[in-house]
């Protein structure tokens, strides 16, 4: 009998729009001779099953159960694909835990971990890994231009440590900016990152690990056409992403080394996506990890399994049975 997934999808954050195309790209991706999908959308209290012929209906949250006509259909599996709050930081994970349905990505503890930017980098500092110079900045709290010049130095990244997809991010290169910048991280978080710059080639690889198998994809190496890797070079295509990345085969190998030991330092589950920049002396600085990278169909991590030689239906029916 085929399981029935729901790919779950939205959000309570400006990531909405990346988390609807996403679920898309999964939808397209996962084998539908093996599954019976939803396309569930989450939007605060507003939790609809997508039905074939273009209407919604409403989720029961009291079993993530909804009703197909008299029929009463229940989830065997969610696919978790909202990039932000409530799917990327812990919260889904442990209503799904409480309902006893599986789910694609790392539990409750590494998926908070992970969404706090400046908490994940600060906990992986301590096993050892290279992160840039940073200050955080919770909501009440300042600080003056002066410190940040003097601990951060310029130019700096001023971000959310909440969220992805650049929004909210300043690189800011004089000190009239420093206070605008903050303010506008605050739109997006309580909690903002003011993170030193480095100068280098930006990577990323994706990793994935079953009860049997270790899978590191070929890196890919982010060229973009603006001033740094934002929302219009992620999704509207000023960017030249280059798969596999120009890299020497030794520093490849440190970096795929780097990111399966980062899976399991942080207990993950799923596909993750580690985001570094290697600066003078092939030095392997983390930028962040991400545990719900984007799937559409442009993605990193698509283009990643296409370099690595792989079916991404596949990759997919891995994940899903892995948890049964």
């Amino acid at each position: 009998m085929k399981r029935t997934i729901a790919i779950v999808c939205g959000g309570e954050t400006s990531e909405i729009v990346v988390s609807l195309r996403s679920a898309q790209g999964i939808y397209s991706f996962i084998d539908k001779e093996k599954y019976n999908l939803y396309i569930v959308e989450m939007e605060g209290l507003r939790w609809e099953v997508c039905l074939p012929d273009g209407s919604k209906v409403p989720v029961d949250r009291n079993d993530f159960s909804f009703m197909l006509g008299a029929e009463k259909v229940k989830f065997d599996f969610a696919y978790i694909t909202i990039h932000g709050t409530p799917g990327e930081d812990g919260r889904l994970q442990g209503y799904f835990d409480m309902l006893h349905i599986p789910y694609s990505c790392c539990g409750v503890l590494a998926a908070a971990l992970t969404y706090d930017k400046f908490a994940c980098n600060q906990y992986l500092k301590a096993f050892g890994v290279r992160i840039a110079e940073s200050l955080l900045l919770r909501q009440g709290q300042s600080v003056s231009d002066e410190d940040v010049m003097e601990k951060i130095g310029l130019p700096c990244f001023i971000k959310p440590s909440l969220g992805g997809s650049s929004f909210g991010v300043t690189k800011v290169k004089t000190k009239e900016q420093i206070q605008p910048a903050i303010s506008k991280a605050f739109e997006e978080a309580q909690e903002v990152l003011i993170e030193a710059f480095m100068d280098g080639t930006e990577i990323t690889c994706g990793c994935y690990k079953t009860k049997d198998k270790s899978v590191v994809f070929p890196i890919t190496e982010v060229v973009t056409h603006n001033e740094y890797f934002d929302y219009d070079a992620k999704y509207n295509g000023q960017v030249d992403e280059i798969t596999p990345a120009r890299i020497a085969d030794s520093v490849r190998d440190r970096v795929q080394a780097l990111t399966s030991a980062i899976y399991d330092i942080l207990g993950a589950y799923g596909i993750i996506r580690v985001d570094y920049i290697i600066t003078a002396g092939d030095k392997i600085n983390l930028l962040e990890v991400n545990t719900t990278p984007g799937m559409t169909a442009t993605s990193f991590i698509p283009q990643q399994v296409r370099a690595a030689g792989l079916d991404i239906k596949d990759v997919m029916t891995d994940i899903i049975e892995n948890r049964f």
